[in-house]
């Protein structure tokens, strides 16, 4: 981490004032932008990270893709004909199966048809979220071809050498950040506290399942490994959550509850910053390394931060496919931290991040988000027979816990 973070800091300075506006207004006028997006009819919905405020217009229209080399129908943004026996359960009932449909919210909004075309208004803050008119898996292939026509309702007040100069600022403030850390002089931070001292946010509040957890659930967590490790074998985070459901429905849930999923490698961090800020956009999705659960690495990597920030303190866990199901469900094993700032990589002197030792708070973090998008069937604490408490991660920084797994089962 200590030889690209640098390079991403400036790469991301180089380029914070460029647009992607097809035009450039004069001070008090709005600015318009376009986008070309592939949408995959295969999800539910696809955040198109498109920032949206109160008054703006979108045009969108879509076709289908060129190529239909496909078991299935290719999707056409009309959908297929409406079969009234089968449309009571569809986002937009009104609508054809399959067809193209938008929202402007990851959840508790009103979806609405889209089709080859259709004009929006926006009403209040938020994203444009795209997706297939279906119940389940549609019964068609491949992705629409999008193109979304934004004009925006905010007047160009600030030059953009102004809004240059306020993301070098951010940056500045992260790489500050980062130097604290790289020279020692980061200031510690106990499970109450942040870089800079700022006070953390009131524990999360779990509303758990008043039923106990199935006996042979449990039966099986016990035979989870309790730690994962590094590619040197050096035990590390422990398993302090565990996901039951569909990888769909895990990665829906995830979605509703704002985890990103995080870079794999350095070279798509660094292509995606320099697009998120050209697009105007931040870049929230820094990779984080590689640790391994049954012999291998993890499947998913999630992060929340705020911008800038993530290149020194952010929420994030790893997640693995068991090797085992639960009443024909799949089971995901997640090792979460938070990330506070930096300090030294005990194995080699490196800087490496500093996770908060009070590790329960990440699990707890992580449960509430998920409580919050109304996608969790139950939450359960499960304590083991041999519970991790006090430990060392991989790096050979310290953390303490309760020994508790949290369980939580999707819907």
């Amino acid at each position: 981490m200590k030889h690209w973070v640098p390079f991403l800091i400036l790469a991301s300075c180089a380029i914070s004032t460029a647009q992607i506006s097809s035009s450039t207004p004069a001070a008090g006028q709005a600015a318009s932008h376009d986008y070309d997006l592939t949408v995959p009819a295969s999800q539910a919905w696809t955040d198109t990270n498109i920032e949206l405020h109160a008054g703006d217009l979108l045009q969108i229209s879509a076709a289908s893709p060129s190529d239909s080399n496909q078991s299935a129908p290719v999707c056409d943004p009309r959908g297929a004909s409406i079969d009234s026996s089968q449309t009571t359960n569809l986002p937009v009932p009104s609508a054809a199966s399959g067809a193209l449909i938008g929202k402007l919210h990851a959840q508790g909004a009103e979806a609405f048809l889209v089709g080859q075309k259709n004009e929006v208004k926006v009403e209040e803050a938020g994203h444009l979220y795209l997706g297939a008119n279906a119940d389940g898996k549609p019964g068609c292939a491949g992705s629409f071809a999008v193109r979304v026509h934004l004009v925006s309702s905010q007047a160009q007040t600030q030059p953009p050498a102004s809004r240059g100069a306020e993301a070098k600022a951010k940056l500045a403030a992260a790489a500050e950040t980062w130097l604290a850390g790289q020279f020692g002089t980061q200031n510690a931070a106990g499970s109450n506290a942040t870089p800079g001292n700022t006070p953390a946010a009131a524990a999360p509040v779990l509303q758990l399942s008043t039923t106990s957890l199935d006996p042979h659930l449990q039966k099986a967590i016990d035979h989870l490994p309790r730690r994962v490790n590094d590619q040197f074998q050096h035990l590390g985070d422990m398993v302090n959550f565990v996901i039951v459901g569909s990888q769909q429905k895990v990665q829906d849930a995830l979605q509703a509850g704002n985890w990103l999923v995080a870079d794999k490698t350095k070279t798509n961090a660094v292509v995606n910053a320099i697009l998120m800020t050209k697009e105007d956009h931040d870049y929230l999705q820094m990779p984080m390394s590689e640790l391994y659960l049954f012999g291998r690495i993890q499947d998913f990597g999630y992060e929340q931060a705020d911008a800038y920030a993530v290149v020194a303190t952010r929420h994030h866990f790893r997640l693995w496919k068991a090797p085992f199901e639960f009443n024909g469900q799949q089971v995901w094993a997640g090792a979460g931290t938070h990330d506070i700032g930096f300090e030294k990589d005990q194995r080699n002197g490196s800087v490496t991040h500093k996770i908060d030792p009070a590790v329960d708070g990440e699990r707890d973090h992580i449960g509430e988000s998920l409580q919050k998008t109304g996608k969790v069937k139950s939450l359960n604490y499960y304590l083991p027979p041999d519970p991790v408490q006090d430990a060392r991660n991989a790096t050979g920084g310290g953390y303490r816990s309760d020994g508790r797994i949290l369980v939580i089962s999707v819907q």
